[in-house]
């Protein structure tokens, strides 16, 4: 990524944590931003300082990606702006409550943003891209989809969504020209906690990630053109030996009969 210094970055979710840090880190390896959020004055405020710091092009884009229109319209910039070269998929929220207990319009809204805005939007850039023969989309997912049972059901099931999204499209993209990366944060310093009633802080310190490491790690895990990047997690040939043992079960996932232990005696 550090030789690619031509063309924009779209960056969603783009006013804090996150993607405001993804949007510094971008801008210091020389990419023009196209950022992304529902805030105006914390978007005025990160693109001021970004032209002043790193002398890049800054576009801003006040948009409510629940809203067909604006996702829309950005999708489709995707698709036919020649210049932008790289999506980083971070807008996003959480939920704090049982499937039960939750008020679902907030589960719609968490469902229209984590997973279908996200889908349009990597839709738009993989065309795009694959017309142009170069480009990435990086889609900011989470480890919940790995301890899914410790977990929100509609948060982490939204988040393995965007793991299994971005592990088929990496197939799909493949002989495109365009890299694909899912990004696996574990409990991060960000606003989403607050947001959704939580207290990051009542989680022990040592499982906490600074943003701007956890971010760097990510960039650095791109670099790497890994397709899955776990920040957090110490030996990569972990998740090598996760990924060969849910492959090893490929073979007898769809077979012509049932498992024995299914059939009753003398059936």
């Amino acid at each position: 990524m550090t030789t690619q210094t031509q063309g924009k970055a779209v960056i969603t979710g783009a006013s804090s944590g996150i993607g405001f840090t993804y949007a510094d880190r971008l801008a210091q390896r020389g990419f023009d931003l196209v950022l992304v959020a529902r805030d105006q004055a914390r978007l005025d405020a990160l693109a001021a300082d970004l032209r002043a710091k790193h002398s890049v092009e800054v576009d801003v884009v006040k948009a409510d990606l629940t809203q067909p229109g604006d996702l829309g319209a950005l999708e489709q910039r995707l698709r036919s702006d020649a210049s932008i070269t790289l999506l980083v998929n971070n807008a996003g929220v959480a939920l704090n409550t049982t499937l039960a207990e939750s008020d679902l319009g907030e589960v719609d809204r968490l469902i229209q943003l984590n997973i279908v805005a996200l889908t349009h939007l990597a839709s738009g850039a993989a065309a795009g891209f694959s017309a142009r023969g170069t480009g990435a989309i990086i889609n900011i997912a989470s480890v919940v989809p790995m301890i899914p049972e410790r977990f929100n059901a509609v948060y982490a099931a939204s988040k393995a969504y965007v793991l299994s999204l971005t592990q088929s499209l990496a197939v799909e993209l493949s002989e495109k020209g365009v890299q694909v990366q899912a990004v696996m944060p574990g409990a991060t310093r960000t606003e989403i906690w607050e947001r959704a009633g939580m207290d990051i802080n009542a989680f022990p310190p040592e499982m906490v990630m600074d943003v701007n490491e956890m971010v760097d790690a990510a960039l650095s895990g791109f670099d790497q053109k890994e397709l899955v990047t776990i920040p957090s997690l110490p030996n990569a040939a972990d998740w090598q030996a996760f990924t060969q043992a849910r492959l090893a079960l490929g073979p007898n996932l769809s077979l012509q009969h049932a498992a024995q232990r299914y059939k009753t005696a003398g059936a």
